[in-house]
């Protein structure tokens, strides 16, 4: 596999990042300890070590692919009988930015994380997307070190007990309104608000069409059979599109 620039033998190499301990935490060697230094450096590091381009933005971006096509396929296999927009909601449930941060922190990436003074030299460990950032840039370099089969195992062994415990019934994803609203109150945003569109139809087969508002913006829209459950709808695409990576303005 053709390595991606700045991930060459020789650049990005220091040898005071204690690789071997996060390896240990992976569960996974690599073969080229540049290419997971390069996934643990922030852009403000890299400017500030004169290695523009060197950092973990392109790894973050394609391990965001990764993640989304290889969990699709565990998701696919473990839960054959559930419908395409539970197992919608259940991913994007596993894969919000909070969700990565938690995992990040039980491997202790943020020890690893390396950030430019611009970033208040390690405190950008403590923030929640830096460190689900983190978390898909360490998948991305799995993958380009070792391909899908180690990415694959690595996300296995990651989603494994939440999905055992999904299967027993002892995992429960909250109504998508209530999850929708705590998620946007841990990041400090403006309370959802769903709008009735409209009404149509006899009153023995009424459809509802609600848009979903955040801070004036619209998030989502859903239809239903009732008001309350076009709002559920148009909830789940909203968390849908926040576990994307196209909606930083939320």
């Amino acid at each position: 596999m053709k390595p991606i620039p700045g991930s060459e033998p020789g650049k990005n190499r220091n040898s005071s990042i204690p690789i071997k301990g996060l390896e240990k935490k992976l569960e996974y060697r690599f073969h080229s300890g540049e290419l997971l230094i390069r996934a643990l450096t922030h852009s403000s590091r890299a400017n500030e070590e004169g290695l523009p381009g060197q950092d973990n933005e392109l790894l973050e971006f394609l391990g965001d692919s990764v993640l989304s096509f290889v969990l699709t396929e565990i998701l696919f296999r473990t839960f054959p009988d559930l419908l395409v927009g539970e197992l919608s909601r259940l991913r994007a449930h596993l894969v919000n930015r909070e969700s990565l941060a938690r995992r990040a922190n039980r491997l202790g990436l943020g020890k690893f994380l390396r950030f430019g003074k611009s970033e208040g030299g390690g405190s950008g460990a403590r923030n929640t997307s830096m460190l689900a950032d983190g978390y898909e840039a360490v998948l991305a370099a799995i993958f380009l070190d070792g391909g899908l089969d180690p990415a694959r195992r690595f996300l296995e062994r990651e989603f494994n007990a939440t999905l055992s415990q999904f299967r027993r019934g002892e995992f429960l994803i909250q109504d998508p309104k209530s999850e929708l609203q705590e998620l946007l109150q841990d990041r400090g945003k403006a309370l959802p608000a769903y709008r009735l569109e409209s009404a149509t139809g006899p009153p023995h087969d009424r459809s509802f069409a609600v848009t979903l508002l955040v801070g004036g913006k619209v998030l989502g829209r859903g239809l239903g059979r009732t008001k309350k459950a076009a709002e559920r709808m148009a909830a789940g695409l909203g968390l849908e599109r926040l576990a994307g990576k196209g909606f930083i303005d939320f």
